[in-house]
């Protein structure tokens, strides 16, 4: 009766040692999974920072040529009333004639 119980207990005992293998290896894939993880989520946080700061950049260059484009109109418009005002003193000095 006893090699039978002794078997029996080799038998369990084997399979926990496999068992606990398999859970070893599967504990080893899944750090390395976790380590490649955190390796893209490094890469995509980098990613998103670098886009945020371009796209502040850009919308501050965006402020910039806005204001620029307002200065050049208001500078036209200024520059068209001094025309028309130019015109109008050389037609009168023409109509005085």
């Amino acid at each position: 009766m006893v090699p039978v119980v002794w078997h029996y207990a080799n038998r369990q005992i084997s399979e926990y040692k496999f068992k606990l293998s398999k859970a070893e290896q599967e504990m080893g894939t899944m750090e390395q999974n976790i380590n490649r993880l955190e390796g893209q989520v490094s890469r995509y946080k980098a990613a998103a920072d670098n886009a945020e700061k371009i796209e502040d950049e850009l919308k501050a260059e965006k402020r910039k040529l806005q204001r620029e484009v307002e200065e050049m109109e208001m500078t036209n418009n200024h520059l068209v009333k001094r025309l028309e005002k130019m015109k109008a003193n050389r037609n009168a000095l023409l109509s005085q004639q």
